[in-house]
């Protein structure tokens, strides 16, 4: 296997540049004066289907289309965002796609997922929804994985790559989630290639850990079920070697508490006016633990990785208020 590099994420985006939004970057002024640091937001949550996976999808899909391997049929497995990705990437190319998903999944993210276009079997668990996507294959499907491939990666790390684009000065380090590594790992390859210097740190919820026990382990740790965590873009039964390879260039990896991802969720939307998912909220979180421990004024870039949250979500995010008082009075978390 190959690694990747940033040629590969560079014509990535001019792949799929036609077909995704340049999401904004954005700052907030009341909290870089709070911080005492400039911290600038990838907001994917304005993506096609709300989240970052619209890019590795259509990216997936139109290489394959250059290497005259395009398929009449393509299935996915998915808790939601990669699974309305597929669906709208699909049907934008004129493919038929069929989505395995588990029953437990966001109600908004399953009902786009059927509107973009995409057939959807409900599984009883994830691990369910995964054996049914690789039957598919073997039956002549093109099976896109959510994370597993080289192209899907390229894809995820255009968000990176496209928001140093937007920014006009020197960027110290890079946040993002971890739910399987793709996000992740297209996010080192771009912000390393552009410069070896740039810090790039992960994080993922504690009680989804996978990623970071596959880290200190050496190998890869894997669910039975599905972690219980508000983060259902984190809720991936574990990494894999492709991606577990890229992590292994991080330069810090944080798990957040579900109070922080709460805390941070609720504040994000305060202070940029925007509806984040609480996967996003994993980012942030990761940002302050390592601004607790610069000496000097940073500019860092955080990955807000998409804004699709149900309301169920929405009321657990809500059921306590934290933006009653002053924020950042439980930065000690």
């Amino acid at each position: 296997m190959q690694d990747l590099e940033l040629k590969d994420i560079i014509k990535a985006h001019k792949r799929i540049s036609s077909y995704i939004h340049k999401t904004p970057v954005l700052t907030s002024s009341l909290l870089n004066q709070k911080l005492g640091h400039e911290i600038f937001f990838k907001a994917e949550c304005l993506q096609k289907v709300g989240a970052f996976k619209a890019r590795g999808a259509m990216n997936t899909l139109l290489w394959l289309s250059e290497k005259k391997m395009f398929p009449s049929k393509v299935v996915a497995f998915s808790s939601g965002n990669h699974a309305q990705a597929v669906s709208w990437a699909s049907s934008k190319l004129g493919l038929t796609s069929e989505i395995f998903m588990p029953e437990w999944v966001s109600s908004i993210k399953l009902q786009a997922t059927k509107e973009y276009g995409a057939k959807v079997t409900l599984c009883r668990h994830r691990q369910e929804a995964e054996d049914k996507a690789y039957n598919a294959k073997e039956q002549g499907a093109y099976l896109l994985p959510p994370f597993d491939h080289d192209q899907v990666i390229c894809g995820q790390g255009t968000a990176c790559l496209e928001a140093f684009s937007q920014v006009d000065q020197p960027i110290s380090a890079v946040f993002a989630p971890c739910g399987g590594g793709g996000l992740l790992s297209g996010t080192v390859i771009a912000a390393k290639g552009k410069s070896p210097e740039i810090s790039v740190i992960g994080s993922e919820p504690l009680l989804a850990n996978d990623a970071a026990q596959s880290l200190r382990q050496g190998k890869i740790f894997r669910w039975d079920k599905s972690p219980d965590t508000l983060a259902d873009g984190a809720k991936t039964l574990s990494v894999t070697q492709r991606t577990l390879n890229y992590l292994n260039r991080l330069d810090d990896f944080h798990e957040i508490s579900e109070q922080e991802i709460i805390y941070w969720t609720q504040w994000l939307c305060h202070f940029l006016k925007l509806h984040i998912e609480p996967t996003s909220a994993l980012a942030m979180a990761s940002a302050i633990k390592w601004l607790r421990t610069q000496n000097s004024q940073k500019s860092i870039l955080v990955i807000l990785s998409g804004g699709n949250m149900d309301p169920k979500t929405l009321q657990r995010v809500w059921s306590q208020d934290h933006l009653g008082g002053p924020p950042f009075l439980n930065l000690s978390l």
